[in-house]
């Protein structure tokens, strides 16, 4: 029988996450050499290899989740212009997760005309997919933008994220599947709703 996704709540936000990488994990990711689920799937294994705090590998699990608006009924066929998957993504995310995950989403776009903007050798990093939205999404940013950006508490674990997001694009990278991560991405839920 299949769940009940009709009403999202803390006991099934988890499960349905993971029905969206189940289903659509498969998809291409903008011309990249690897599917949405192994890209964000990357991230997070890149994350915990290396001894990351679980903010950082559920961040990176999560940071594109709002590539799927249509799942979260943000999507429309007339819709004519982006609808900013990282807005959309942290729109879902902010009610079940702690802001840091949610600024991990809401922030990585940002993230990356910050870093552009900051550490000129950053832009090496870029595949020929992330120099392209790059432009799209405004080129480097300006000093005025980079103040503001550097105001946001959670500035380190945007930054940590953007990383794990350039390094994400691996094919044939090997990771675990999305049930690997469930458990800790339920602590992230618990720990911003409370377990009550």
């Amino acid at each position: 029988m299949k769940p009940d996704f009709s009403t999202l709540n803390r006991t099934n936000i988890v499960a349905f996450i993971g029905d969206i990488f189940d289903r659509r994990g498969g998809e291409e990711y903008l011309g990249e050499p690897v599917t949405m689920a192994e890209h964000m799937l990357q991230g997070a294994t890149i994350a915990e290899q290396n001894g990351m705090p679980e903010e950082i590998i559920v961040g990176a699990l999560l940071h594109d989740i709002g590539h799927f608006t249509s799942e979260f009924g943000t999507y429309h066929p007339d819709d004519t212009e982006d609808r900013h998957h990282e807005d959309a993504g942290a729109k879902v995310l902010e009610q079940f997760f702690p802001s840091v995950i949610t600024d991990c989403c809401r922030y990585h776009v940002a993230a990356k005309r910050y870093l552009c903007a900051t550490k000129p050798a950053y832009f090496d990093r870029l595949s020929a997919a992330s120099v392209h939205t790059l432009e799209l999404q405004g080129g480097p940013m300006s000093a005025e933008e980079v103040a503001a950006f550097e105001s946001n508490p959670n500035l380190k674990e945007i930054v940590q994220v953007r990383y794990l997001d350039e390094a994400g694009k691996r094919a044939g990278m090997e990771t675990p599947d999305f049930a690997h991560f469930a458990p800790m991405v339920q602590r992230m839920v618990d720990k911003h709703m409370g377990a009550a």
